[in-house]
């Protein structure tokens, strides 16, 4: 099967996770919602395509930053002692907040679409954006370094093989038997963070036929996050033509 892979980096950015609220904190890789949102945008798709991703990356360092953040109640009446804008007869509360921030992010994705004819469209979209590509926040730009479509097939590899120096990855539980973390910590079996990432949705009517309100079910998969990262000899694994291991999900 085919897959693009796109290796892109940015400045500053953050991947929010979504609990977090007065610091607004971030995932060290963007989750898979992010990135299928990203291509979804680029490539003006107006309904769900199916399709796998694979994220591995990297960071220099995390810092903390101010933003100014917007608050306001559904229906609730403007106050001037209590808002600060009003919109219409509505009141919105400015303040401020902390955000946290990647610092020199690289990333390499690969994208599998279960479509494999929209290969040529994700990749020209990704070549040729319409508008400034963006990941994380909308101001989270992306300067995209590579992008090239790859032949992906399962490999038994003859000797480990490590993913890119300094490199951290999301990997699907099932794999943890397949590879070793080498941080790993005395005493720990398997070593990594457990995250469960939001990966695409459904829309459900939680109200009536006649007076439906719609919400977004999020489908979330469960993987490992962990960095240097090598696959063990004599296991089957995704890998593209150029030797990068696939964690697709």
């Amino acid at each position: 099967m085919k897959a693009i892979r796109i290796k892109l980096q940015q400045d500053l950015v953050n991947y929010k996770k979504p609990t977090s609220f007065q610091l607004k904190e971030t995932y060290p890789l963007p989750p898979y919602s992010t990135v299928i949102g990203m291509i979804h945008s680029l490539c003006k798709f107006d309904k769900y395509h199916d399709m796998k991703v694979s994220i591995q990356g990297k960071y220099f360092s995390k810092v903390n930053d101010l933003y100014t953040r917007y608050e306001f109640k559904n229906g609730m009446k403007y106050e001037s002692a209590r808002h600060q804008l009003k919109a219409g007869e509505y009141g919105i509360s400015r303040g401020i907040s902390t955000v946290e921030l990647l610092v020199d992010v690289e990333l390499i994705l690969h994208i599998i679409p279960e479509k494999q004819d929209l290969i040529t469209v994700i990749e020209e979209a990704l070549r040729l954006p319409v508008e400034y590509p963006s990941l994380g926040r909308r101001e989270d730009l992306v300067v995209i370094n590579e992008v090239k479509t790859v032949e992906v097939e399962e490999k038994k590899l003859e000797k480990s093989k490590r993913i890119g120096k300094d490199y951290s990855a999301y990997m699907p539980v099932e794999l943890v038997n397949k590879v070793v973390l080498k941080n790993k910590e005395q005493g720990v079996s398997v070593s990594g963070t457990r995250y469960k990432l939001t990966k695409n949705y459904e829309i459900v009517n939680q109200g009536s036929k006649n007076s439906p309100k719609n919400f977004r079910r999020w489908n979330k998969v469960e993987v490992l996050y962990g960095s240097n990262i090598a696959v063990l000899r004599n296991e089957n694994i995704l890998m593209d033509e150029d030797q990068y291991v696939v964690f697709a999900v």
